[in-house]
């Protein structure tokens, strides 16, 4: 045999179970043995033909479950192993009155354990020499050449005509190749069959690998339930928005490991026509104390006829949609206060310019008292105040003209903050500090518009801390990854931001202090966002802010446009 067509697991499975197989044969000759001297018909020989044959089938089990291990390395011990089979039914036979034994037809035995081991090659391999054995042992009868094996009390008994013998043999002959090629072909039915099966495992294996694989790759997450709402999966995505394994929520409740708000809750306990047609959005907060905005929506499992035996929930993130959501809000906010610009500064920049230049005029020409120069110095203060708060609103609502050249951030940070160190913004309780990084900080950029924002956000940071506290400027660049970038983080330890406050915190003037124009972030937004950038704020109410603007380095610059000065 081939061993190589065979797969080596299996093939030593059959070989260990034919072997089982013959030792129990065994068992049932040893008994029908003892019977058969109890009934006194004791052959007169030194040994007794059936025990040794019976000790002969053990020795031989034993070697075959010895040399199973080796059926990969020698193939040819499969072949001898049935073979084996086939000699000691020859023996058997032979002792027992050859064309007039019993135990003829136990030749069939070692053909069918050859044809499951080997299909139908083994089985009429064994066929063959099984009918070769058995002619033989007749040949061998009517030639006198086995006289002596009898196990009828030394007599011979009389042999059948030669015409019969042959046709008996004929007979058993064709039984023994009919059985090895009908049990072979089951067994190759069986084979093709088993081989179907596994080729259709490994297929549905494969699908539901693919399948997980599609369900954990979601970017959202998904969860089934039973019909009373248990929960059977969960997949990676829904995991990581949750912060829960699935081992902790499989049996649970969805309803309280979704924390679902109470109109789905009741929707999946009535089977109402909101599931499947509506999505919720509500606050998940999560184990380790983070809280973030939930969108889901739940729909019945459809799995075939009948009533839906569970639920399906698709639900995702969607704090940082939302907050996208807010800024598109107010970026066009702020894009129509930008078209207002040029008629703002038409229609009051240039009266209040010939309204500052007559009462200047006039308080040159007349002759005053002291309350009326006192008025006139307080129109002429209030005008310089409005022109510069439209000349504020025109730097934000409209593009500067820039001059862009290699900027070193880290010489901004540190100059500005010696420039806040000596201005009035600072109090003698404040502190601030600088934290950069020991590596290139350079960033194409104007110069004037990096300190305008870096000034901005060092200017409302102390402000915010009316009671003293440690302002610190950080800088950090990384030039790795896909999205290399320098980033500028401005910390306070001030009074903090309200999350209804951060919704408008870029909104032109909404200023949180007394004597801010509510332009200063306005500016910095707009700056940041001319540079492809970005601006996050993080606060904590009573501990302090955080404002960091993200830079990055391969941002292609777009056309300057110069300012309107009208």
């Amino acid at each position: 045999m081939d061993a190589r067509t065979h797969a080596t697991g299996p093939m030593r499975r059959k070989l260990l179970w034919l072997a089982g197989v013959r030792a129990i044969a065994v068992s049932l000759l040893l008994g029908a043995a003892i019977l058969f001297r109890i009934g006194g018909s004791v052959p007169d020989w030194p040994v007794d033909p059936f025990f040794a044959l019976i000790a002969a089938t053990f020795f031989v089990t034993g070697v075959c479950a010895f040399t199973v291990r080796y059926v990969e390395r020698w193939p040819w011990i499969v072949d001898a192993q049935l073979g084996a089979d086939a000699v000691l039914v020859s023996l058997l036979v032979m002792a027992t009155g050859g064309l007039d034994s019993f135990f003829a037809s136990l030749y069939v035995l070692p053909i069918i354990g050859a044809s499951i081991v080997q299909y139908r090659r083994g089985g009429l391999m064994v066929a063959s020499f099984s009918v070769l054995a058995f002619t033989a042992i007749v040949v061998g009868q009517y030639t006198g050449a086995f006289s002596v094996l009898t196990l009828a009390g030394g007599t011979r008994a009389p042999l059948p005509a030669g015409s019969e013998a042959f046709y008996r043999v004929a007979l058993a002959g064709i039984g023994f190749i009919a059985v090895a090629v009908l049990v072979g072909h089951l067994a190759d039915g069986w084979r093709q069959a088993d081989a179907r099966l596994a080729e259709a495992s490994t297929e549905i294996a494969d699908l539901q690998a693919f399948n997980q694989h599609v369900i954990d790759s979601l970017t959202g997450g998904l969860a089934t339930t039973t019909r009373d709402r248990r929960v059977l999966t969960f997949n990676h995505a829904a995991q990581q928005i949750t912060a829960l394994n699935l081992l902790a929520v499989r049996g649970q409740d969805v309803c309280k490991v979704l924390q679902l708000p109470g109109a789905l809750h009741f929707a999946l306990e009535h089977a109402t026509g909101m599931i499947g047609t509506q999505r919720f959005e509500y606050e998940f907060a999560r184990a380790d104390g983070v809280k973030l905005l939930m969108g889901i929506s739940a729909a019945p499992l459809r799995g075939g006829p009948g009533d839906a035996p569970g639920f399906v929930f698709t639900f995702q993130d969607v704090t940082e949609l939302k907050r996208r959501d807010r800024e598109a809000a107010s970026q066009k906010r702020l894009a129509a206060i930008g078209e207002m610009a040029a008629g703002i500064a038409h229609e009051i920049r240039n009266p209040l310019a010939s309204m500052t230049g007559s009462i200047q005029i006039l308080r040159q020409d007349l002759p005053l008292s002291d309350e009326q120069a006192q008025l006139m110095d307080i129109v002429l203060r209030e005008s310089e105040r409005l022109n510069e708060t439209i000349t504020n609103f025109l730097a934000y609502a409209r593009p500067q003209k820039r001059h862009l050249q290699r900027v070193d951030l880290r010489r901004v940070l540190e100059e500005t903050a010696a420039l806040l160190r000596n201005s009035v913004e600072r109090r003698a309780d404040h502190a601030i500090d600088v934290v950069t990084e020991a590596v290139d900080a350079g960033f194409e950029a104007d110069e004037g518009q990096i300190r305008q924002v870096v000034w901005n956000l060092a200017t409302n940071g102390l402000r915010a801390m009316p009671r003293g506290g440690v302002l610190r400027l950080r800088l950090e660049v990384e030039r790795t990854g896909l999205s290399p970038a320098c980033t500028i983080a401005v910390e306070d330890e001030g009074v903090g931001i309200d999350e209804a406050t951060r919704d408008t915190l870029f909104q032109p003037f909404k200023s949180g202090f007394t004597a801010g124009t509510g332009l200063g972030l306005a500016i910095v937004h707009r700056v940041v966002s001319d540079y492809g950038g970005l601006v996050r704020v993080s606060s904590k109410v009573g501990e302090g802010t955080t404002v960091t603007v993200r830079l990055p380095l391969s941002h292609a610059m777009p056309a300057a446009v110069p300012a309107d000065v009208a």
